[in-house]
């Protein structure tokens, strides 16, 4: 009885993580380029505006590229699995940054701002189900994750997150994403337009990510280097 049990309990937990990889299919398909807004406000409702363009290829590739404000414009960001770099114009080579550092400042870091698949860096360890949505508990795959743990409130209707709850590997919640505004933005990609995040160490900010555009496209590999970090405008033409 004990071995069925355990047997169950796999194969169930084998269902999550391809839960989990239709959630990220839902978000943003495989090969894509999008365009997103990120605003941080501050306590006294001050804001600043970011608009960024970003091209992703399969589950460890992202390039961004800083529209605006003038004074980010042609900054660029690399991530390659946990690595990530960043470039400015006419100070020389790219920089590596962080995942739990924000080049933007506010509450959002660059692991948010560059968000890969999150099946590339989190197993399902456990999971629960209402009659409209599913809770699922993620453990980082390895130490250079962003965070340690994830608790996923996913709409069983749309399949993607309604809430993320992020933990550090001590047990303290380090941020809350919200998920809302659900919009179809292609063929296929119907997903939540704005995500709101806030965080017990930022008391009284908040910073809000807006998508504009997520549209399927194909990338060579090439686009993905350090050497072509500089180029990513050329990727939107």
């Amino acid at each position: 009885m004990k071995n069925l049990l355990v047997l169950l309990a796999t194969l169930s937990l084998l269902g999550a993580n391809d839960l989990l990889e239709k959630i990220d299919r839902n978000l943003q398909p495989t090969s894509s380029e999008s365009y997103k807004k990120l605003v941080n406000i501050e306590p006294d409702g001050s804001k600043k505006t970011f608009l960024l363009y970003q091209a992703k290829k399969g589950k460890e590739k992202m390039v961004s590229l800083f529209l605006e404000p003038e004074s980010e414009k042609g900054r660029a960001t690399l991530r390659l699995g946990d690595n990530m770099w960043l470039y400015i114009p006419n100070v020389g080579k790219p920089i590596r940054i962080a995942s739990m550092q924000s080049v933007v400042g506010g509450v959002f870091n660059n692991s948010d701002i560059m968000r890969l698949d999150f099946s590339a860096e989190y197993k399902v360890t456990g999971q629960k189900e209402s009659s409209s949505e599913y809770t699922l508990t993620l453990k980082a795959k390895n130490d250079s994750v962003a965070y340690d743990k994830l608790i996923m409130t996913v709409d069983k209707k749309s399949v993607t997150p309604k809430k993320v709850v992020c933990y550090a590997s001590t047990g303290m919640v380090i941020k809350t994403l919200t998920y809302k505004n659900i919009k179809k933005f292609a063929p296929g990609i119907v997903r939540p337009a704005v995500v709101e995040t806030v965080s017990p160490f930022y008391k009284g900010y908040k910073s809000i990510m807006v998508y504009g555009k997520i549209t399927p496209k194909s990338f060579a590999n090439e686009v993905f280097t350090l050497d072509n970090i500089s180029q990513v405008g050329t990727l939107r033409r």
